[in-house]
C-alpha cells in the first residue's frame, strides 16, 4: 500500500468503519461452517468488514468471490453472511481465522489486521478491481446488510455485482460459472433454470408417469426464497413436473421457517403447517435459503413418515450404481457415499451391505463432506438434515463423454451413458441445492416407477432423537473419530459407552455447537422407547460432567 491510491483507499476504508459501520457489539463472533450468524441488528459492521475481506480474498485467489447474506433455517430476526470461494466451495479453513479476526477487532485496529492479511498472504495486486458477486435471502434485514457489504467492497477497491434475492445454491452456481468462463453454465438466473430444466426434461422424456410414480408434488417453500424461485422453475418444466406450492408468503410476513420448512420437518418430525393432509401424497420442504431438502408423507391413519438426507443419499447412490453398471464403466469409475455421524445407522447398513457402495464418515459440516466427496470419481454426500449433492470429477466426466462416442457400445450402454451425462446437468455440484436435489429425486423415482411408500420401504430407520444441553462453556467438549467419540472432559465417553451398551442397536454421540454454549446429543436404538431413554440418560451425564446449566432436557411424550 505504498502508492497514493492505496493510501487514499486505506483512509476511506477506516473512515467508513469508524463513521458508518463502527463495531457496536462487545462480544466476539466466530466464523464457522455457516459463516457468521446472529441477530440481524448486530451485523452491519460485520457485513462491511466481510466486503473488505472478500476483495482481499479475490485478489489473493485472482478470481471472483461470492458473498451470501442469509441465516438459512434460522428465525426471521436473524441473519448471517458467508463467503464463497472460486469453485463454489465454502471459504478455505485457513481464511476462517482471518474472517473471525477482522470481524472482532476494534475499529482502531482494523487497519493493522488488513495489513497483516496483505503481508502474510503476500497479496501483490492491490490495484486490481476484482468482481464480488453478492446475493441475499428474503429477510427484511437483508437489503441494509447488503448495502454494508457493497460499501466494504467499494472501499477496498472491488467491484460488487448485485444478484439481488437468490437462493444460496444459485449464488454458488454464479461464482463457478464466472470462474470457469461460463463452462459450467451461464451466470444468470435464467441460465441456472435453463440448465436444470433442459436436462430434467431430456432425461424424463414424454412419459410423465411411470409405474406407481405420478408427476405431482406438494412443495413447502418455508415462506422464503425457495418459494419465490420455484415459480420460475415451474415455467421451465412446462408441465413435466407439477409443483403445488404452499408456504410461499415471502418478504416481511414474519413466517419465514415458522412451523414449516426443512429444518422444522426434520427436527420436529412433524408435518408442516399449510399443506393439505392428503394421504400418501408426496411432499417436500426446503429451508429458508433453499439449500436443504426433505421429503415426507402422511399415511391413511395420519402417521407422519420422513425421508431425510440419509434417504435421499441412499436413493441417489443406489441409482447411480445401477446406471453405472449399465454403462459398463462401474469398474472404471469409483463411486462413494459420504455421511456424518448423524446419519441413521440403518441407512449406513443398507448402503454398505445391501447396495455395496463404499461409505466414509466425516465431521459435521458441508465443507468436510464436500472435500471428502472429491476423493471419489463420483461422490455423493448428504447430511441427515437434507443438505447435500453429488460431485463428478473432471476425469469421470471426460470418460463418460469419450465412452459415448464409441461405436462398440450396446444400446443399453449407450442409453445409460447418455442418461448419466444428462443427469450431471440436473445436479448443482457446487453445493447442496434443494431445487436441484428435488429434480434429481424426482428423476430417480420416475425411472424406478416408485411412489413415496416404495421409496421408504427400502429399509427401516432406527428411531433417533436429537437433544441439546445448555452448558457454561461448550469448549469443554472436544471430539475425535469424525465427532463420534468424545475426548474431553475425561471420563465422559466411558460413561456414554456404558449407557449405550444397555440398549439393542444403541448408538449415541455428543458434540459442541459451533455457535452457542450448548452440547448437541444424538441417540438411536432399536425401539422408540429405548431411544428416548438412551438420549435422556446421555443428556443427564453430559449435564453432570460438562458443566450443564439449568435442568437437563426432558423428552415429552
Amino acid at each position: 500500500m505504498a502508492n497514493n491510491n492505496n493510501k487514499l483507499r486505506c483512509r476511506t476504508v477506516y473512515a467508513f468503519a469508524r463513521e458508518m459501520y463502527p463495531k457496536t457489539v462487545k462480544c466476539d463472533i466466530s466464523y464457522g461452517t455457516a459463516g457468521f450468524r446472529t441477530r440481524a441488528t448486530d451485523l452491519e459492521y460485520v457485513m462491511y468488514r466481510m466486503g473488505l475481506l472478500a476483495v482481499l480474498r479475490a485478489r489473493f485467489k485472482k478470481a471472483v468471490i461470492g458473498v451470501m447474506i442469509t441465516a438459512s433455517h434460522n428465525p426471521e430476526p436473524d441473519n448471517g453472511v458467508k463467503l464463497v470461494d472460486p469453485m463454489g466451495e465454502m471459504l478455505e479453513q485457513s481464511w476462517e481465522k482471518w474472517a473471525t479476526k477482522i470481524a472482532n477487532v476494534t475499529d482502531d485496529k482494523l487497519e493493522n489486521v488488513i495489513h497483516d492479511i496483505i503481508k502474510e498472504c503476500d497479496i501483490q495486486n492491490m490495484n486490481d478491481r476484482p468482481e464480488i458477486v453478492v446475493g441475499k435471502d428474503t429477510r427484511p434485514s437483508s437489503p441494509s446488510l447488503a448495502k454494508a457489504v457493497f460499501d466494504g467492497v467499494l472501499a477496498m477497491g472491488g467491484k460488487p455485482i448485485d444478484y439481488g434475492i437468490v437462493t444460496t445454491p444459485q449464488l454458488h452456481y454464479f461464482v463457478v460459472c464466472k470462474n470457469t468462463n461460463r463452462a459450467y453454465g451461464q451466470p444468470t438466473e435464467e441460465g441456472y433454470y435453463r440448465k436444470l430444466t433442459n436436462a430434467f426434461n431430456k432425461v424424463r422424456g414424454e412419459k410423465l408417469n411411470n409405474g406407481n410414480y405420478t408427476n405431482s408434488i406438494l412443495y413447502d417453500g418455508a415462506n422464503g426464497v425457495g418459494a419465490k424461485k420455484v415459480k420460475y422453475l415451474k415455467e421451465g418444466l412446462a408441465g413435466s413436473l407439477l409443483i403445488d406450492m404452499y408456504n410461499d408468503e415471502i418478504i416481511g410476513s414474519g413466517k419465514l421457517n415458522y412451523l414449516c420448512g426443512a429444518d422444522f420437518v426434520k427436527t420436529q418430525q412433524a408435518f408442516p403447517t399449510g399443506l393439505p393432509r392428503t394421504p400418501n401424497a408426496r411432499c417436500c420442504s426446503v429451508d429458508g435459503d433453499a439449500d436443504r431438502l426433505v421429503y415426507y408423507y402422511l399415511d391413511e391413519s395420519g402417521k407422519f413418515h420422513l425421508m431425510d438426507g440419509d434417504r435421499i443419499a441412499t436413493l441417489i447412490a443406489g441409482y447411480l450404481k445401477e446406471i453405472l453398471e449399465k454403462t459398463g464403466m462401474a469398474q472404471k469409475l469409483k463411486l462413494g457415499l459420504v455421511q456424518t455421524a448423524y446419519a441413521n445407522g440403518a441407512s449406513t447398513d443398507y448402503i454398505t451391505n445391501k447396495l455395496q457402495v463404499p461409505v466414509a464418515c466425516v465431521p459435521t459440516g458441508v465443507k468436510w463432506l464436500h472435500h471428502k466427496a472429491l476423493e471419489y470419481d463420483i461422490g455423493v454426500y448428504f447430511e441427515a438434515n437434507g443438505h447435500g449433492t453429488v460431485v463428478f470429477n473432471a476425469e469421470a466426466k471426460e470418460k463418460l463423454r469419450n465412452a459415448f462416442q464409441l461405436n462398440n457400445l450396446t444400446r443399453e450402454q449407450k442409453d445409460a451413458t447418455s442418461r448419466l451425462i444428462n443427469i450431471i446437468d440436473i445436479i448443482n455440484e457446487t453445493v447442496g441445492d434443494a431445487i436441484s436435489d428435488m429434480l434429481l429425486v424426482e428423476t430417480i423415482l420416475h425411472a424406478k416407477g416408485w411412489d413415496i411408500t416404495q421409496w421408504e420401504a427400502a429399509y427401516a430407520d432406527l428411531p433417533n432423537r436429537l437433544l441439546k444441553v445448555t452448558v457454561q462453556d461448550r469448549t469443554v467438549i472436544s471430539t475425535t473419530d469424525a465427532e463420534r467419540k468424545c475426548s474431553t472432559p475425561v471420563g465422559l465417553q466411558e460413561e456414554i459407552d456404558k449407557i449405550v451398551a444397555k440398549y439393542s442397536k444403541g448408538r449415541s454421540f455428543v458434540r459442541p455447537s459451533g455457535t452457542e454454549d450448548v452440547v448437541r446429543i444424538y441417540a438411536e436404538a432399536a425401539t422408540r422407547q429405548d431411544c428416548d431413554k438412551l438420549a435422556s440418560e446421555v443428556a443427564k451425564i453430559v449435564h453432570e460432567l460438562a458443566g450443564g446449566t439449568g435442568s437437563p432436557p426432558e423428552i415429552s411424550e
